[in-house]
């Protein structure tokens, strides 16, 4: 009975730490959801994915400058893309997909 008990309690601590522990956010699905038909096309100015001249200005004012115009809008990019349901984790997944070509 002590030894079913244990491993019970051995159970349940493993599932609330997977549970604790989420899966990265998929920056990818992400991009082609939100981001994609502004950053493939440059609409309204937005950097193309991989045009490293267009991202360099922006890279220079460091990631936590991109995450919070990402997240909160700036300029013509309202707020996660419009995306208002992602999550800030799921805006910065997105924008380190976009930024991986250039970096």
């Amino acid at each position: 009975m002590k030894r079913l008990a244990t491993l019970t309690l051995t159970g349940v601590a493993a599932l609330a730490l997977s549970a604790a522990v989420q899966a990265e956010p998929d920056g990818e699905a992400i991009y082609n959801q939100a981001c994609m038909a502004c950053h493939m096309t440059g609409a309204a100015g937005a950097p193309i994915k991989g045009d490293e001249a267009a991202w360099a200005p922006r890279l220079d004012q460091g990631m936590e400058t991109l995450y919070t115009h990402s997240i909160e809008g700036f300029n013509a990019m309202p707020a996660k893309g419009g995306f208002t349901n992602l999550s800030d984790e799921e805006v910065k997944a997105a924008v380190d997909f976009m930024l991986e070509p250039v970096l």
